[in-house]
């Protein structure tokens, strides 16, 4: 039988297969016959077909998916769904007209042009769509496809993953616009190629994303979280306890990932592969081999774990401790090892520059520190869950890896902030076994691990202790608590659906 991932991207004639039965059922029905309404009514044609996206949480592993370690996501019911059609060649004008269901964004339209470059500068929230046109063009050829003259498309856009709240909603908006103009071209790939390609269409808009989001958005299976390992992409079903259930909850600090690129999200990276190449020479490698290969502190693991286990152990936290200090190196400190200055140490990356204009000092130690334990705790949360222990007993588990895991991203590698940290609290003190912050940080979500008997208790309490003042200061509305508190269960990942 064929791997998950090897399979192509499922097509359904109803929304049962995704949506499951009940009310979940009936608010997706409602959703998408008000969409095809919307879409008749502006393009004057009903559309082809839809294809929707989820997205994620992820349970743990923070910052670590770029350093090349596996991280443990699960998909969100919240997603986004693209109404498509083509256009017949005699129906005039070639282009891309984008629409989007809810008013705030005005429509976009762009030539029908895979080859066309994206203005960044111009940030329009079309771009997301484009950056998956453009990819999907470049892989259909690559495979051989040729799509002959690039047709006009109507598009209408869906979507209720919460924007800049950490869980994926760039992710799912680009991922579900791929996969429709794929169906949309009669082709269907398997879902590894889909979701490796989906990473590199997001990179068209400059995040330096480390593929996870992409990769459960496309791979993910109801009921189940997945180990996601990269290079190559492969998920792995992990069955959460049903005695648990994950609640979401945003701190109504908005991450703004790219716009603080410099000094939050690309300096760690920054900070990542230096710590690696330090390592790597204090380790035996000479200056020039460890600024040629090392990239990524997976890339010196096998060296910190034999230095370790001269040591008797196999941690390789134990080199960190041994060859790098806690005080943070200035940019000096790291070329008298190095031997080479810094700028051509990472000439190859502009975003890096772009970091060491803005850094005043590295924390090498923290960083490194930070991302050897949280890809042990991965681990650790896998074989917890397949363990022969209680449910109890893997529920109390789990939340001790959630909260080491956040203090670890709080204080080690600094992305929390202020109103994170209260949040956490909060959970924790209304009795979630576990909490801790989700997606980049430095904003955006918590996810708490709480027992399912006092799920309805937990959100009451949540709204009484963190949001009811923010509601109150105007922050945000009451009728919009649902988009920033739910509870989730594992849901599926992406699919076609032609009625």
């Amino acid at each position: 039988m064929a791997k998950h991932e090897e399979l192509p991207i499922p097509v359904f004639s109803s929304l049962e297969p995704v949506y499951g039965d009940g009310s979940q059922l009936e608010e997706a029905q409602l959703r998408f016959d008000r969409l095809k309404a919307k879409f008749q009514q502006f393009f004057g044609h009903a559309p082809d077909l839809f294809a929707r996206s989820p997205g994620r949480v992820n349970l743990i592993g923070e910052h670590i998916d770029y350093e090349g370690y596996s991280v443990l996501p699960m998909a969100i019911r919240q997603d986004t769904i693209v109404a498509i059609r083509k256009r017949d060649v005699g129906e005039g004008d070639n282009v891309l007209r984008i629409a989007n269901v809810n008013e705030k964004y005005s429509t976009c339209t762009y030539p029908a042009n895979p080859e066309q470059d994206i203005d960044l500068k111009n940030h329009r929230w079309g771009h997301y769509f484009i950056c998956g046109y453009k990819g999907y063009h470049e892989f259909a050829k690559s495979k051989g496809h040729d799509a002959g003259v690039p047709a006009g498309l109507d598009v209408m856009i869906d979507g209720t993953v919460p924007t800049g709240s950490g869980l994926s909603s760039s992710a799912a908006f680009v991922c579900s616009s791929t996969i429709a103009i794929m169906a949309v071209h009669e082709t269907n790939f398997p879902k590894k190629e889909i979701a490796q390609l989906t990473c590199e269409c997001e990179r068209h808009i400059g995040t330096q994303s480390g593929g996870m989001d992409q990769a459960i958005s496309v791979m993910a299976k109801s009921g189940f979280a997945e180990l996601i390992d990269f290079n190559p992409i492969r998920a792995t079903d992990v069955q959460l306890p049903a005695g648990g259930t994950f609640i979401i909850a945003h701190s109504l600090a908005e991450s703004q990932k790219a716009v603080t690129a410099a000094t939050n999200y690309n300096n760690r990276v920054v900070e990542c592969r230096l710590a690696a190449v330090v390592l790597g020479i204090k380790l035996g490698m000479s200056p020039k081999e460890a600024i040629a290969k090392v990239k990524t502190l997976s890339d010196v693991e096998g060296l910190c774990v034999s230095f370790a286990s001269s040591r008797g152990s196999s941690d390789p936290v134990l080199a960190v401790k041994e060859f790098l200090h806690e005080e943070p190196y200035t940019a000096e400190d790291i070329e008298k090892i190095t031997g080479e200055d810094l700028p051509l140490v990472l000439e190859h990356s502009p975003t890096s520059l772009a970091v060491l204009e803005a850094a005043k000092h590295f924390k090498l130690y923290q960083r490194a520190a930070h991302v050897y334990s949280e890809a042990k705790r991965v681990h650790a949360f896998k074989d917890t869950v397949s363990s022969d222990l209680s449910e109890e007993e893997i529920l109390k588990k789990l939340g001790d890896l959630m909260n080491d895991s956040h203090y670890s991203c709080s204080v080690l590698y600094e992305c929390s902030c202020p109103e994170l940290e209260e949040l956490v609290k909060v959970c924790r003190d209304n009795g979630a076994l576990g909490a801790r912050l989700t997606g980049a940080g430095w904003g955006g979500c918590a996810v708490a691990l709480v027992k399912e008997s006092i799920v309805p208790q937990f959100i009451l309490n949540l709204k009484e202790s963190f949001y009811q003042s923010r509601i109150a200061r105007g922050v945000i509305d009451k009728n919009d608590l649902g988009l920033y508190l739910f509870a989730s269960k594992p849901s599926s990942g992406a699919a076609i659906f032609k009625f």
